[in-house]
């Protein structure tokens, strides 16, 4: 049966309630190894911003809803949430490895009224010191202040989603746009559970440039400088 807003809301520790939205853009290596883990009851939607590498077909033979979009994974993001049934929504970028018993994990936050979204702990498949205290500066960021990224995924329930507008349509920054209004909701809080995640974006640049960049284009954003500008500096 298909979740509508006023209905009640079955228990998060139940995997057949969750509808999972998984942006992608070539991404036939990373998607595989998570659909792999996302093979019970949820519902599985998995929105392509255009890939030429066999990421649909891929999608469809492991038993996922495919859609087509425009390369824009706020775009992607709304798609996929408009599309789905099920009462929880969890958002998930490709390359991520969700920990055992995910939904229970996210349960023993999301059953506080208190709380409107959770994120995972974030870990990141890679060696170095670096990386290492890159994780603690991200846990210390999301418990001190209530700001995960898109690459720790997100879970709330889907009329919370609805209340807060849901993604935005944006390139850039959807993640933290959308966070900075569920906290008009509620508590935007850790799962204790960890989300691993591919080290490629931060092997591209190096830790500390591709932090630093990252840094510079929240700062712009906040500052008023359009997402287009941001989206082709990044």
């Amino acid at each position: 049966m298909t979740w509508r807003l006023g209905m009640v809301r079955p228990d998060p520790g139940d995997r057949s309630q969750w509808s999972v939205v998984i942006p992608v853009l070539q991404e036939a290596q990373q998607l595989p190894s998570l659909l792999a883990q996302l093979q019970g009851q949820e519902e599985v939607w998995v929105v392509d911003g255009g890939s030429r590498d066999g990421s649909g077909q891929i999608a469809r033979s492991m038993g996922a809803h495919w859609l087509r979009s425009e390369a824009s994974r706020g775009v992607q993001l709304r798609l996929g949430a408009a599309q789905a049934t099920r009462p929880w929504l969890l958002f998930l970028h490709a390359d991520a490895r969700l920990p055992s018993q995910w939904p229970l994990a996210l349960a023993r936050v999301l059953r506080d009224p208190a709380v409107a979204a959770a994120a995972f702990r974030l870990r990141v498949n890679g060696r170095g010191w670096k990386l290492r205290l890159l994780e603690q500066l991200v846990d210390w960021r999301c418990r001190c202040r209530g700001l995960p990224y898109g690459d720790q995924g997100l879970a709330l329930a889907a009329d919370v989603y609805q209340r807060s507008g849901g993604y935005q349509p944006i390139p850039l920054m959807e993640d933290l746009e959308l966070v900075q209004r569920l906290h008009r909701h509620g508590d935007v809080v850790q799962a204790p559970a960890a989300v691993q995640v591919s080290a490629r974006r931060w092997q591209r640049l190096g830790v500390w440039r591709s932090s630093w960049r990252n840094a510079q284009l929240r700062r712009a954003w906040r500052k008023g400088v359009p997402i287009d500008q941001l989206a082709g500096l990044y």
